[in-house]
């Protein structure tokens, strides 16, 4: 089955390590990377960040567990500054893969443990946590995916609430639609206030066809899961999943993702979808507004949304005009979805054609940012940031700093942006060095203006075997952040660390 050809063969270039960071074993939907021409920044002034970054540091009790040697941190969400929850997943000593957790207390963060329940449900060996949403009240949920004994994939979702972690269980009714492989995992999942959630992702139906999901939690308690509504017309290609979830109150939600609308020799043409949910009530999924004009290639994904207020949204990802993949965004305000765009300023920097946004954070309506990769004319995976401000974008621009980190191919990835205020903002990803080693950087924006890129501190003295990248930061107030990932131990495998940004 087609992945959109192109966007495999970026995907390709990001390497093993940044392949398996999400769900091992597990297809994702979203792009590869993107690139552009390494066009340089104009001299910026000086920017004094908000916050100071500390140290890298594994997760405590991570290499305990890890037995097999392959572990990731694949989420992080903050209730208040040095208050923060985050999962991922390990290898244990029989090669099963396992979903964790850990929580940081105070500053401190504890020792990670497996999900609770989550091994009475894997039995076929292979489960993750891959989304994890917090909120100011202290509770936090968490979605993913493992293994039932008959080897297909189920979702699960588990809560924390009064600082204690519940018991895993299987997202009500997916186990009555999902019948066929790959199977069924949550993609994403967010809260908009405490015990009221919404989450999405895909099952596969009895004939093997991919299926969007979204489930609702209210008061405390998963409602059932169902088909996105309207997307039963739509997929008539079989390919279909909510990439991305965001609910800034209780019962309101924006969600984007993509579905097939037709099949043609067998290869899916993709299209990007939105749906928002309204007063606890999915609406039913539309085609991103625009995308027709725009996706005449037939591939176009959304793989990020975020909505500052019930209604008020902007969403990032991909689409593919027959001569290159560009990166695209699209916003919506007051409850109405405007018309898709090519990211301004995009073509100059994609030299290669190559590009799309794989991240996007907004601190209030109209105002937010985005974040993304593209291809130089070296064919190297660069990494760009663009901010919308009082609801109209800017022009692209490479992450500063990066050019002089990111030598050669593969090149950089940008995974994860926290925007906690308009104009101050966080990002960070995995650069390859002139030796030829992937590194994790960040990057802070203050007051409207980037600053540069720094290698993630500390990090380099764990990262020994050269592979490592951060894969999601979260912002409670600017200069205030956790954040995570992995790295590889010399000739011990891929390990999780945390580090956290103090104002």
């Amino acid at each position: 089955m087609r992945r959109r050809s192109a966007m495999m063969a970026a995907a390709a270039v990001l390497g093993t390590l940044l392949s398996s960071t999400v769900l091992p074993g597990t297809v994702l939907p979203g792009g590869a990377s993107a690139g552009a021409a390494v066009t340089q920044a104009p001299a910026a002034r000086a920017v004094v960040p908000d916050g100071t970054w500390g140290t890298a540091q594994p997760v405590r009790g991570i290499i305990t567990l890890n037995a097999g040697r392959k572990a990731a941190l694949n989420s992080v969400s903050c209730v208040a500054p040095g208050q923060c929850s985050a999962g991922g997943y390990y290898t244990d000593s029989a090669k099963h893969t396992q979903g964790y957790l850990v929580d940081q207390n105070r500053g401190n963060w504890g020792t990670a443990q497996q999900v609770p329940g989550l091994a009475a449900l894997n039995l076929g060996g292979r489960a993750a946590i891959t989304s994890m949403s917090c909120t100011p009240a202290g509770d936090c949920a968490a979605g993913g995916y493992y293994t039932d004994v008959s080897g297909l994939q189920q979702a699960f979702v588990v809560d924390k609430t009064g600082g204690v972690w519940g018991t895993a269980q299987q997202v009500p009714g997916i186990g009555a639609i999902n019948r066929g492989k790959p199977g069924a995992t949550v993609l994403s999942l967010a809260c908009g206030a405490a015990g009221d959630c919404g989450a999405g992702g895909y099952y596969s139906d009895v004939s093997g066809h991919r299926q969007a999901f979204v489930v609702s939690e209210s008061g405390g308690t998963w409602g059932t899961a169902q088909e996105v509504p309207g997307t039963a017309s739509l997929n008539a290609g079989g390919f279909a999943a909510i990439a991305s979830v965001s609910c800034p109150a209780t019962g309101s939600c924006g969600a984007g993702g993509y579905y097939a609308s037709s099949n043609v020799d067998g290869i899916p043409i993709q299209q990007a979808l939105v749906v928002s949910e309204t007063g606890g009530t999915w609406g039913t999924a539309r085609k991103v507004p625009g995308t027709a004009r725009l996706n005449t290639g037939g591939y176009a994904a959304i793989n990020s949304v975020s909505c500052a207020s019930a209604g008020n949204c902007s969403a990032g990802g991909e689409y593919t005009n027959g001569t290159a993949t560009q990166a695209m965004v699209v916003s919506q305000s007051g409850g109405t979805w405007g018309t898709a765009r090519q990211v301004p300023g995009i073509t100059t920097l994609n030299q290669s054609h190559l590009a799309q946004v794989n991240a996007v954070s907004c601190a209030s309506p109209g105002n937010c940012a985005a974040g993304g990769s593209y291809q130089d004319a070296s064919f190297v995976n660069q990494v760009f940031v663009v901010d919308e401000a009082s609801g109209t974008w800017g022009t692209a621009k490479e992450v500063p700093g990066t050019a002089a980190l990111n030598a050669i191919s593969p090149g950089a990835s940008l995974t994860s942006i926290s925007c906690p205020a308009a104009g101050d903002c966080t990002a960070g990803g995995s650069y390859t060095g002139s030796a030829g080693d992937n590194q994790a950087y960040v990057v802070d924006e203050t007051s409207g203006t980037w600053g540069n890129a720094q290698e993630v501190p500390g990090s380099a003295a764990l990262n020994a075997g050269g592979h490592a990248a951060l894969s999601t930061v979260f912002c409670g107030l600017p200069g205030t952040c956790s954040a995570g990932g992995q790295y590889t131990r010399a000739g011990t495998g891929v390990e999780s660390f945390v580090v956290s940004e103090t104002g």
